[in-house]
């Protein structure tokens, strides 16, 4: 597989080689929160996959699941990790289990849901034992309210030496906004929590991404600057692009380059009418969608590409110009004024 999705992703997975140290190193019994967001294709999934497959010392245990196809009972998640796992020694009811497990055979009778929520956080509980483990939840955005509830839950019950990794689009792009963006807060909320936004390569990425794939080669400013337009930054974008042209050298690469297309930027959309009404520049738009998303003044410059010193500067024309007292009404002021969401079309 080409490198490209680890490219620029060197702090990312130190950071997350950091939680992991905390997990099980220190004898944790409650679980470190990692929280990863980003648009789609900036390669979220790779990178816990890569965090993971380099941990050390090797976890005990790990649960990863999923949205799938919802099927008659809640919690999509917990049902795609006990999915062919030998389930017969848990202390647990058989009938819940089966139903947490959206069995074919479960029984019509339904737990009442704040006892199948305990008993779905028991079942993790005793899956992980004495740990530690690693708990990764795939699009968050895309699971049933159940399930993200139970991922709430999770990352802060006792006697869970764990660390729970949760990779999700950012709110805007769920299929229940709203839901995702209080459950990402409630995340990002937890002590000591790990925030991390994913967002496009830079052109210096792009490069080194180049010199990767074709062995010695120094590519152009002009081949460079043309892919990174083509792509947005976008890694998956890229390696497509560059997998549908392995043939090809780097400049007989740039003369079949498609029509570019603009920058995918990781942030949440924000009414333009509001904009104009409060006469917040481009700049501060976009620094306004990162607030949305619950992202730090650090986490806001990577993504944007300037100073962490800019950031500040912009957020406080925000509060200014919003008339808000802190990033939290901002943000607020940003989402009572945004413009119904449609659901993503796969």
């Amino acid at each position: 597989m080409m490198p490209v999705s680890m490219v620029g992703r060197a702090g990312e997975l130190a950071e997350l080689d950091r939680a992991w140290s905390v997990v099980s190193a220190a004898g944790r019994s409650t679980p470190t929160v990692a929280v990863i967001t980003g648009a789609a294709g900036v390669g979220k999934s790779l990178l816990v996959a890569a965090a993971v497959d380099a941990l050390t010392p090797r976890p005990a245990m790990i649960l990863s699941g999923a949205a799938r196809v919802h099927g008659p009972a809640p919690y999509d998640w917990l049902a795609a990790v006990l999915t062919g796992r030998d389930t017969g020694r848990l202390a647990l009811p058989p009938d819940a289990l089966a139903w947490l497990a959206q069995q074919p055979t479960a029984p019509r009778e339904r737990y009442a849901p704040g006892t199948l929520l305990r008993l779905a956080v028991r079942t993790v509980q005793l899956l992980v034992g004495a740990g530690p483990a690693v708990l990764v939840v795939e699009d968050l955005h895309a699971l049933d309210p159940a399930s993200v509830n139970l991922i709430g839950e999770l990352a802060t019950v006792a006697e869970l030496p764990a660390l729970l990794v949760v990779a999700s689009r950012p709110a805007a792009d769920a299929v229940a906004p709203e839901l995702t963006r209080r459950a990402l807060a409630r995340l990002s909320g937890v002590r000591g929590a790990v925030r991390q936004h994913l967002g496009p390569l830079r052109q210096a990425e792009v490069a080194e991404v180049l010199t990767q794939v074709y062995e010695g080669c120094d590519p152009s400013d002009r081949l460079v600057a043309s892919l990174w337009r083509c792509t947005g930054g976008n890694p998956y974008a890229l390696t497509e692009l560059l997998a549908a042209h392995a043939g090809d050298g780097p400049e007989a690469l740039l003369r079949r380059l498609p029509e570019p297309r603009p920058p995918v930027e990781p942030i949440a959309a924000v009414d333009p009418v509001a904009a104009v009404d409060r006469e917040l520049t481009a700049r501060e738009v976009e620094v306004l969608g990162c607030l949305v998303d619950g992202m730090s003044n650090k986490q806001v410059a990577k993504a944007l590409g300037i100073s962490v010193r800019t950031v500040t500067v912009h957020v406080s024309n925000l509060l200014r110009k919003t008339g808000s007292a802190s990033r939290t009404e901002v943000a607020l002021w940003a989402v009572r004024r945004r413009p119904p969401v449609p659901a993503p079309v796969d």
